[in-house]
């Protein structure tokens, strides 16, 4: 029997997307329920499904995971025949510590700059605290890529944990339109291409839910 997987509008829920483009990506099967936000019943639903009161959380019979990172755990326990995690014991380390690291850090680019994926391309001065964001991303795809990243695109070769979790800020400097190196470039491009990415993409274009401070943006 699937998981489930309750997941908030996917125009905009950038922690909806990580589970989510994981499990699509590998062929995981799960069955999908989306909660709006921001409507008048939007807290209400989400407490029935997650404690937080926040997307996105996953139900697995009598178990409960919520979170996005503690989803992505939960997914690479359940399914360990996946690989969703680097099977080198560094690369793991690394992997992990990059996905703690971007679960709580980079507010200055999330807030100066949200994840709205049906936004056109369109650039926006960054602020410094941003632009700092932006170089230490540069130097993780640079520095991951460089040590671990031989035998496919993405951070540690084949599609993992880490790239889910870094979809939703790749998503910000491609709607930004943010200059980055071509190290970074090609590594969005990896991402933006996966068939899984593209899906969502069409699904947020044709959601009816809207907000609006965000599609002014």
């Amino acid at each position: 029997m699937p998981v489930t997987l309750y997941i908030a509008n996917k125009a905009y829920s950038s922690w909806s997307l990580r589970p989510w483009l994981l499990m699509a990506t590998l062929g995981i099967p799960f069955e999908e329920v989306t909660i709006p936000m921001a409507r008048p019943d939007s807290k209400k639903k989400m407490l029935k499904h997650s404690p937080s009161g926040k997307m996105p959380a996953l139900k697995d019979g009598d178990v409960l995971a919520y979170e996005s990172i503690a989803v992505i755990e939960y997914i690479a326990e359940k399914y360990p025949q996946k690989n969703i995690w680097p099977k080198n014991k560094a690369a793991r380390a690394l992997a992990r510590s990059l996905c703690a690291e971007m679960h709580a850090g980079f507010q200055p680019l999330r807030q100066h700059c949200p994840t709205i994926f049906r936004r056109p391309v369109k650039a926006r001065e960054l602020t410094p605290e941003a632009l700092q964001d932006v170089a230490r991303l540069e130097t993780i795809f640079a520095s991951t890529r460089k040590s671990y990243g031989r035998g496919g695109p993405f951070l540690f070769g084949k599609f993992s944990a880490a790239d889910a979790m870094f979809a939703p800020i790749i998503t910000r400097l491609h709607i930004y339109d943010v200059q980055v190196s071509k190290t970074t470039r090609a590594y969005m491009d990896a991402i933006m291409a996966l068939p899984a990415y593209q899906a969502w993409l069409k699904d947020a274009a044709k959601e009816k839910w809207a907000i609006e401070k965000f599609d002014v943006i």
